[in-house]
């Protein structure tokens, strides 16, 4: 430093590794039903159950307030987000735009390996027993797609909605399971022989299908 420069004074680190920790298994448990949108999620009950002070679980539900599935209003504490309307069209306008880019270039540029990496994601839903294993699979499968689209900021901008996403279609087999398993499983398979026949034309109608199904399937029972 020169004779006229400040010493740098900055607030010390904070090892944040035990709060993202408990940020996964909260998640976790709203992915797979054991806390439904709209339930509260109490500081002291997660504190006792996950054996921590209430300091992880607070910085926890703030990292999950940022992924927007879980709300905090100071009259009711946190709970997990019920997605409106609102969010529900703006949630599936923008997963459109952004599953229409990497459609795109997994159709014109995609290896072979990620192609093989998009069948298996659509294999694993063979296994998939009930609606929240099949929900989980089907984030797999599009993760699989944007990670194939070889762009670094379209695959950051799918992971910024990724959580909100894995929520609608949570809401999703909410309102309604009859057929799901069985109709997503084909509509993969058919998706995915799009992809390997590199019709883009096909493909893009074929996601926007998929898309318009989970949506309407939600929106009907609003």
């Amino acid at each position: 430093m020169g004779k006229d420069d400040k010493p740098l004074t900055l607030a010390p680190a904070r090892r944040r590794g035990l709060g993202n920790e408990v940020a996964d298994t909260i998640r976790s448990t709203i992915f797979t039903g054991m806390f439904r949108p709209g339930d509260p999620l109490r500081e002291v009950e997660l504190s006792k159950a996950l054996q921590v002070s209430r300091g992880p679980v607070r910085d926890a539900l703030q990292l999950l307030e940022r992924e927007g599935i879980v709300r905090s209003e100071w009259h009711r504490g946190a709970t997990v987000t019920v997605l409106s309307d609102e969010d529900v069209a703006e949630l599936n306008s923008l997963r459109g735009a952004l599953e229409e880019l990497a459609v795109r270039r997994v159709v014109e540029h995609a290896s072979d390996s990620a192609l093989v990496a998009i069948i298996m994601a659509a294999k694993a839903m063979e296994r998939a027993e009930d609606p929240y294993g099949m929900v989980r699979c089907d984030i797999q499968f599009h993760d699989a797609v944007f990670v194939a689209a070889k762009h670094s900021r379209l695959l950051e901008a799918w992971y910024g909605i990724r959580s909100q996403v894995f929520l609608f279609l949570i809401m999703r087999i909410n309102s309604s399971t009859a057929g799901y398993l069985d109709h997503v499983r084909l509509e993969h398979d058919m998706l995915v022989a799009a992809l390997r026949a590199r019709n883009v034309e096909a493909a893009l109608e074929l996601f926007a299908v998929h898309r318009k199904h989970a949506f309407d399937v939600l929106t009907s029972e609003a």
